[in-house]
């Protein structure tokens, strides 16, 4: 089997944890290919810095969440596809890493519609929390005409957070440390990401806190027996389904009639059924009865009613 054919095997038989780390992953070399013919097409003389800012501006600009509102009400989609958007490896790469270790306990206690909900709605989230930051307080005001964001870092956090909420004492190993709970986790990321909103990645930080929120809430509120994700997975059910193929159709034949038959045609027709009867009974002769098979009995038995 190809690698091309084992990666889409696994696609389709992978849970949604897998799926939204293959869905990253593609987005992300889609992304790097681009930028690679990007440079390789414009002339020397270039800085790669230049041509870095060049790229984003002319298109992952149109993928970034932007934390300007009427940058936002123009291209209303990025508040989704920002989500899944990486420009940098080792951004990818932790990304992933955190989103497949949490992502495997959250599965343990939880199921795959609750964690496809809580990576969106924990990265609409961390959006939301981000431009609400940047246009509510001086100190990032300045910044939000030119302050735009994209990972998953978000919704991966409140997948994160979220279990470490829902089982606190659920202890996981952690290198040179050892059994830590995953409630301790979840204050070091928490302090950390309060800690680092005056870096140079204050938005980053924020958005991770917007994940934490949601996931904060959404534990609540299933323990009480509400599935805040549950209207969002209904919607997505229904959009599956407009592009579900169906994998049985039903088939159409038509039959002529006697009547509807030229006289060429219906003599053809009668001599190739009298060459298989014909055909049959030179079988008996020389095999017996048995020897035919279902169809051929059925044919003989039909051909005798009509004669």
């Amino acid at each position: 089997m190809a690698l091309t054919d084992e990666i889409r095997q696994s696609f389709k038989r992978g849970s949604i944890l897998t799926k939204l780390i293959y869905i990253n992953l593609g987005i992300f070399l889609a992304i790097n290919i681009l930028y690679i013919l990007y440079i390789l097409i414009n002339p020397a003389g270039i800085s790669r810095i230049e041509l870095n800012a060049y790229f984003q501006t002319k298109f992952l600009t149109y993928l970034m969440v932007p934390a300007n509102i009427s940058k936002l009400i123009i291209k209303p989609w990025t508040l989704f596809t920002y989500m899944f958007l990486h420009f940098n490896f080792l951004h990818i790469l932790f990304n992933l890493i955190w989103l497949f270790l949490f992502g495997r306990i959250f599965l343990k206690y939880l199921n795959e519609k609750q964690l496809l909900s809580t990576y969106i709605l924990g990265g609409l989230s961390g959006a939301f929390l981000f431009i609400f930051f940047y246009n509510v307080f001086p100190g990032l005001i300045p910044y939000a005409e030119q302050s735009e964001m994209l990972g998953a870092s978000a919704g991966v956090m409140a997948i994160a957070m979220g279990i470490c909420f829902y089982v606190p004492n659920f202890a996981v190993y952690v290198p040179l440390i050892g059994p830590v709970k995953l409630k301790y986790i979840a204050v070091f990321f928490i302090i950390t990401d309060i800690l680092q909103i005056a870096s140079y990645n204050a938005g980053g930080h924020i958005a991770h806190l917007g994940g934490v929120i949601y996931g904060y809430f959404f534990v609540q509120q299933y323990r009480k027996g509400k599935d805040l994700g549950k209207g969002l997975n209904s919607i997505l059910d229904s959009i599956a389904s407009l592009f579900r193929i169906r994998k049985k159709r039903m088939k159409v034949s038509y039959k002529r009639s006697a009547k509807d038959m030229t006289d060429m045609e219906y003599n053809r027709s009668k001599a190739q059924t009298q060459e298989e009867v014909d055909r049959i009974l030179d079988k008996i002769a020389k095999s017996g009865y048995d020897s035919l098979t279902k169809s051929e009995k059925e044919t003989l038995f039909k051909m005798s009613n009509k004669s």
